[in-house]
C-alpha cells in the first residue's frame, strides 16, 4: 500500500504530531508498505529525507502565536508529491492548514483520506486569543467531515468531535516505546544531581506555553523536601522561571536522557487541560511513575484515578498541590501506583497501535471499493 502522510508539524523530536506521523511511517515500512511524509519545512529541517521513508518539505511560515504549527505557503508541491507517489490513501496528521491542502489533493485525485485529530486548536484559540473557538471548530468540522474517516486519540476527543458535527469518528490511541520508557532507567546519580538534599522529585515534561499552565506547580516550590523539575522549552520559559522559584529547568531533552528523567521522578504532574491524548503522561506511566493530571481530555482515558495516579479538577492549583502531597507522603502507595501504571500501558506499543491503524486503512479502502461497485 502506498500512503502519503501529510503532517502539520515537524521535526518529530520536539513535536507530538510529527512524532506520531514518523512512527506511523516506520510501521508502514516495517509491514512492507510504501509511506511518504509531506511536512512543512522549518529553519532546521534542511536534510532531504528521513529513514525509513522519503520526506518532502513544503515551504512554510510559523503560525502566529503557535510556531510549532507551520502555515504552508501557496504552491503545488503537496499535490505533486502525493500524485508522484501514486498514493492509494492519504493520512492527514492533525489537519488544519497543510492538511487541508492534502485533503484537497486527495479529493482531486479521487483518493480516500484518513484524518487524525491530535491538537485541540479550539482550546488554543481560547488560550491565545480569548476568541476564535467557533471559527476553529468550523474549520475542524469542514476538514474532518470531508475525510473518509476521522481517528480520535481518546474518548473525550471523540465526544468533542461528534458533538460538533464531525461524522465517522473512530478511536485510535497512541503508542509508547515501553522499552525506552522503563522503570529500570531510574538513575540514582541523576536523582542526587537534581535533588542533592534527598528531596522527592515532582517532574513536568512538555512544551512551556500558556495552554500548559505549568504555573500551577508554584505552590509545590514552596514546600520543603520537594524539588520541582521542569523539562521542556517554549515561549513561557522566562515567566515560569520567575513563577517557580527553586525549580530546576532543564530545557529540551530527548532519547534515553529523557527516559532516565521520567523514570527518576517520584511523581509526574501534568497541568494542561487541552490534551487530546497526552503522550508525556503515557511515557511517565511506562516509566513506572504515578501521575497527577487534569480530569479533562486524554488523561481521562490514561489515568485510572486511585490506581495509577490521581485526576484533579482542571486549572485548580490547590487540588494539584494536594494530590501531589498525598502521593509524596506514602512511599508504598507511590510504588503501587507506579507498578499499576506500568502494567496499564506496557502493551500499548507502536507496533500494536500501528496494526490498529492498518485495520482502519483496510476498512476505508474496503468501503471505497464497495461504494464503487
Amino acid at each position: 500500500m502506498r500512503v502519503a502522510i501529510v503532517t502539520e508539524s515537524f521535526p518529530p523530536d520536539v513535536n507530538g504530531v510529527a512524532h506520531c506521523a514518523l512512527r506511523t511511517a516506520e510501521h508502514l515500512a516495517r509491514r512492507g508498505h510504501e509511506p511518504l511524509v509531506v511536512a512543512p519545512a522549518g529553519p532546521h529541517d534542511q536534510e532531504p529525507g528521513l529513514d525509513p521513508c522519503p520526506v518532502i518539505r513544503v515551504p512554510s511560515l510559523p503560525l502566529p502565536g503557535y510556531p510549532q504549527v507551520r502555515v504552508a505557503l501557496p504552491g503545488r508541491r503537496t499535490a505533486a508529491a502525493i500524485a508522484a507517489h501514486r498514493a492509494e490513501l492519504v493520512h492527514l496528521a492533525s489537519p488544519f492548514v497543510l492538511g487541508f491542502r492534502g485533503l484537497a489533493a486527495a479529493t482531486r485525485l479521487h483518493i480516500p483520506a484518513v484524518a487524525v485529530y491530535q491538537t485541540d486548536l479550539a482550546g488554543y484559540a481560547k488560550t491565545y486569543l480569548n476568541a476564535g473557538e467557533s471559527a476553529a471548530w468550523r474549520r475542524i468540522r469542514a476538514v474532518h467531515s470531508a475525510a473518509a474517516r476521522t481517528l480520535a486519540p481518546s474518548s473525550a476527543s471523540a465526544g468533542a468531535l461528534e458533538s460538533h458535527g464531525v461524522p465517522r469518528v473512530h478511536l485510535w490511541p497512541r503508542g509508547v516505546d515501553s522499552e525506552r520508557f522503563h522503570p529500570a532507567r531510574r538513575d540514582a546519580a541523576l536523582r542526587r544531581e537534581l535533588a542533592p538534599d534527598g528531596e522527592l522529585i515532582v517532574g513536568y515534561v512538555g512544551r512551556l506555553a500558556p495552554e500548559k499552565h505549568v504555573e500551577l506547580l508554584a505552590g509545590l516550590c514552596e514546600m520543603p523536601g520537594i524539588r520541582v523539575v521542569v523539562v521542556g522549552d517554549g515561549p513561557s520559559a522566562p515567566g515560569l522561571r520567575a513563577a517557580l522559584p527553586g525549580a530546576a529547568f532543564l530545557g529540551r531533552r530527548t532519547g534515553l536522557e529523557l527516559a532516565r528523567l521520567h523514570a527518576s521522578f517520584d511523581v509526574f504532574c501534568h497541568t494542561g487541560p487541552f490534551e487530546t491524548f497526552c503522550q508525556t503522561v503515557q511515557e511517565a506511566m511506562a516509566s513506572g511513575v504515578p501521575v497527577v493530571a487534569p480530569a479533562a481530555g486524554g488523561p481521562l482515558d490514561l489515568v485510572a484515578h486511585g490506581r495509577t495516579g490521581l485526576l484533579v479538577p482542571p486549572l485548580d492549583a490547590a487540588a494539584v498541590r494536594a494530590a501531589v502531597l498525598f502521593l509524596l507522603g506514602d512511599d508504598r502507595l507511590r510504588e503501587r501506583y507506579g507498578s499499576a501504571a506500568r502494567a496499564a500501558v506496557a502493551d500499548r506499543t507502536w507496533e500494536a497501535v500501528g496494526d490498529q491503524l492498518l485495520g482502519h486503512y483496510d476498512q476505508v479502502l474496503g468501503e471505497r471499493e464497495a461504494a464503487a461497485a
